[in-house]
């Protein structure tokens, strides 16, 4: 299936009607932005909600059930699936494509899952559990909303660069399927490998290491530990300014994926992307 044609800026349909602002959620929730036309800070806008939303499925009943017809633990199929896209290669290069988990961890997983499955075979069990994931949490966007936000997202995804994203480019090659919500489901996961590994390229540019990336992050040492990295931990304080650094220029190198979009499309694309949280979430979420 041929992706949809990539527009240029500016409103697609002058009869549409559009809202001009401020993003509006579900029912009519604003969503704050302060200039959508500046790019960093509307990548960064959108980024947890792409990242929520593309890993969902991850951790989901449905990967639960993934995991046991291949006959693997959950980290198994985790690694087989994602990295499936890359074929069956060393495990140096899932390490050097995950960039944020330790190589010897990465080579007993990924060894012990090629041993159960083949990597086509995971790679397609990954991304039938995330479109099955998407047809029951984005179940409440109506039929037009889901039509209007895979639109948006694959005039996103067209206009990037794979260069130096080897995941990326592996899962944007995968085929869309037919079904909105499924396309949905499987767009919102290649944008979340695509600030991933731009992320990771901006980590390694700031001049810290992966691993002081993540102690310097959000998820702190629990975070590092949930990857296999093995404590005691260095200190960190002297690279958060460059973490700090990393992330304004992952904002920066992302922002360029939405240049498809004009002023309209942006406030749109935000609008829906509030509204699949809230689907899929709760309204909470949104």
């Amino acid at each position: 299936m041929t992706r949809r044609e990539q527009p240029g800026n500016g409103a697609r349909d002058a009869g549409d009607q559009r809202v001009r602002g401020a993003a509006r959620q579900g029912d009519g929730e604003a969503v704050d932005v302060d200039d959508v036309d500046d790019g960093p800070a509307f990548a960064a806008a959108c980024a947890p909600l792409i990242g929520a939303l593309g890993s969902g499925f991850m951790s989901s009943s449905q990967a639960k059930a993934m995991s046991k017809e291949l006959g693997m633990s959950g980290r198994q199929a985790y690694m087989l699936g994602r990295g499936g896209v890359l074929g069956d290669v060393d495990a140096d290069v899932v390490t050097a494509a995950f960039g944020f988990w330790p190589a010897d961890v990465i080579r007993e997983i990924w060894e012990s899952a090629r041993a159960i499955a083949d990597v086509r075979t995971a790679r397609d069990a990954f991304m039938a559990t995330c479109r099955a994931w998407g047809r029951v949490h984005y179940a409440d966007l109506t039929g037009k909303q889901a039509t209007r936000l895979a639109e948006l997202l694959a005039w996103v995804v067209d206009g990037t660069d794979v260069a130096g994203l080897p995941l990326y480019a592996g899962w944007r090659a995968v085929a869309l399927p037919v079904d909105d919500l499924e396309q949905v489901a499987q767009q919102l996961h290649v944008l979340r490998e695509y600030r991933g590994g731009v992320h990771l390229m901006a980590v390694v540019g700031s001049g810290i290491t992966p691993l002081q990336a993540v102690l310097a992050g959000p998820g702190g040492q629990a975070g590092a530990a949930v990857l296999g990295w093995e404590a005691p931990f260095e200190d960190i304080r002297d690279v958060a300014v460059a973490r700090a650094q990393a992330e304004a220029l992952t904002d920066s190198l992302v922002s360029v994926s939405f240049d498809a979009l004009g002023h309209d499309e942006r406030i749109e694309l935000l609008a829906l992307l509030g509204a699949a949280s809230q689907a899929a979430f709760g309204p909470s979420a949104a």
